[in-house]
């Protein structure tokens, strides 16, 4: 768990260094006009252009979806291993872009290797634990990503004067020290080997090739085929789909609402960069209170309430955060990272509980897929409004408002609190349909 804590961090630090200088991106690659009354103006570049651009580096994401599937045919620990070294590489890259749309290219390769990842990560994390310390290590998980995003706010802040974007991510290329040491910590789960029906060697090359009895003799690789042609089978369509649900409201949250934090802050607001590292800063003790709350919550009141009030939540901060004003940002801001964390450990939880191992890494994938169409629709959408409705709030309220009516799918799948991997979706229950 350590290892794959330390992949997190790093996966973190990656992933949004984009949203933590965005505002510098807009100010060197745009035309800023001081006062106007544009966002173009206000910021450097438009809601619309900024929206496209992230958006794409969304829509890359889809490639995530064969990167992890491959983790049910090849193992969890030399994927993870092998597309976190390559994601690092393509984000150091991003920092000799010479204009906005090639910076955007490079994120966009370096994102679906990150994402993977990412994805890999949090089934690593279920399939190394028991029922009783699943949400500790999924909390860990989410705990560690956030480290790594705060790691790069942090060091924008205070490098400022020093250094432009361009060094923020040139610094990306100390998280392959983090790799090296994960790699000599990460082992593969126990689970995964006895539902391939083979013991992969434990080696520790990172890029060696598994026994070729894992490859033929293996029944978790034609699962994996299976699920990048079908989602799932019959019987756990159902699961498929509200867990689909609740990961697609929350996305098209969570990416405009971070992701614009920045440039509303500091272009509308004209906030200072201390105010919005003082509250990113200021959210990582509550994003660690609300991983822990949400854990004893998933535990003790079940994944299920949890997961609802947590959407909830998170729909309500947001709106509140982009509502105009700086105490509303900060309200909102921390209140939704608060309650967005409590969120993630008992979501991350069920979406792993109620899918068998052999198509855990390839279901994940799939929410992946659709967590990136709705962030993708998300951002596109909330930096088109904020453009036609000159206002960030406004466009806000267009995805916090689904969000907060979905929470209530979450009926429509069974309770898997305190149920082992193999009793919340038994792998008979798959081939039996």
């Amino acid at each position: 768990m350590l290892g794959v804590a330390l992949l997190m961090v790093a996966v973190g630090f990656c992933q949004f260094s984009p949203a933590a200088v965005l505002a510098d991106v807009a100010e060197y690659f745009g035309e800023p006009g001081g006062a106007g009354d544009t966002i173009a103006e206000q910021a450097g570049l438009s809601g619309t252009a900024l929206g496209i651009g992230l958006a794409t580096i969304r829509v890359a994401s889809l490639g995530a979806l064969a990167l992890a599937a491959l983790a049910d045919r090849r193992g969890r620990r030399r994927t993870a291993l092998w597309w976190v070294s390559a994601g690092i590489a393509m984000t150091v890259v991003a920092a000799g872009a010479p204009s906005y749309w090639w910076f955007v290219v490079a994120l966009a390769l370096a994102r679906p290797l990150l994402t993977a990842t990412n994805t890999i990560g949090q089934v690593l994390a279920a399939e190394y634990t028991s029922a009783s310390q699943r949400t500790w290590a999924l909390a860990l998980v989410a705990a560690s990503y956030g480290i790594g995003a705060g790691l790069v706010v942090v060091l924008r802040a205070v490098l400022e004067t020093q250094v432009s974007f361009r060094g923020v991510f040139a610094a990306a290329a100390v998280a392959w020290v983090l790799v090296a040491v994960a790699a000599r910590l990460l082992v593969e789960p126990e689970r995964f080997t006895r539902a391939a029906g083979v013991r992969l060697r434990l080696d520790r090359s990172w890029f060696r090739r598994p026994p070729a009895a894992a490859v033929v003799d293996d029944p978790v690789s034609d699962g994996a085929t299976d699920a990048a042609r079908t989602p799932v089978p019959g019987s756990f369509r159902r699961r498929f789909v509200v867990v689909a649900a609740l990961v697609m409201a929350a996305s098209a949250v969570t990416a405009p609402a971070n992701t614009f934090l920045f440039v509303f802050a500091e272009g509308v607001l004209d906030a200072s960069a201390s105010l919005t590292a003082a509250l990113v800063v200021s959210s990582a003790p509550l994003g660690l209170g609300g991983l822990l709350v949400g854990r004893a919550l998933a535990d003790r009141l079940g994944r299920r309430p949890t997961v609802a009030i947590g959407l909830a939540g998170l729909g309500v901060g947001a709106a509140v955060a982009y509502s105009g004003s700086t105490t509303a940002l900060a309200v909102g801001f921390l209140g939704a990272v608060f309650i967005g964390s409590v969120f993630a450990t008992p979501m991350s939880a069920m979406a792993s509980e109620l899918f068998p191992t052999s198509i855990r890494a390839s279901v994940a994938g799939w929410m992946v897929v659709l967590g990136v169409t709705a962030a993708t629709a998300g951002l596109f959408g909330v930096g088109w409004l904020a453009d036609r409705a000159d206002s960030f709030g406004v466009a806000m309220m267009a995805v916090a408002v689904p969000a907060v009516c979905l929470s209530l799918v979450v009926a429509a799948v069974p309770e898997t609190r305190g149920l082992e991997l193999e009793d919340s979706a038994p792998e008979s229950l798959r081939h039996a349909h």
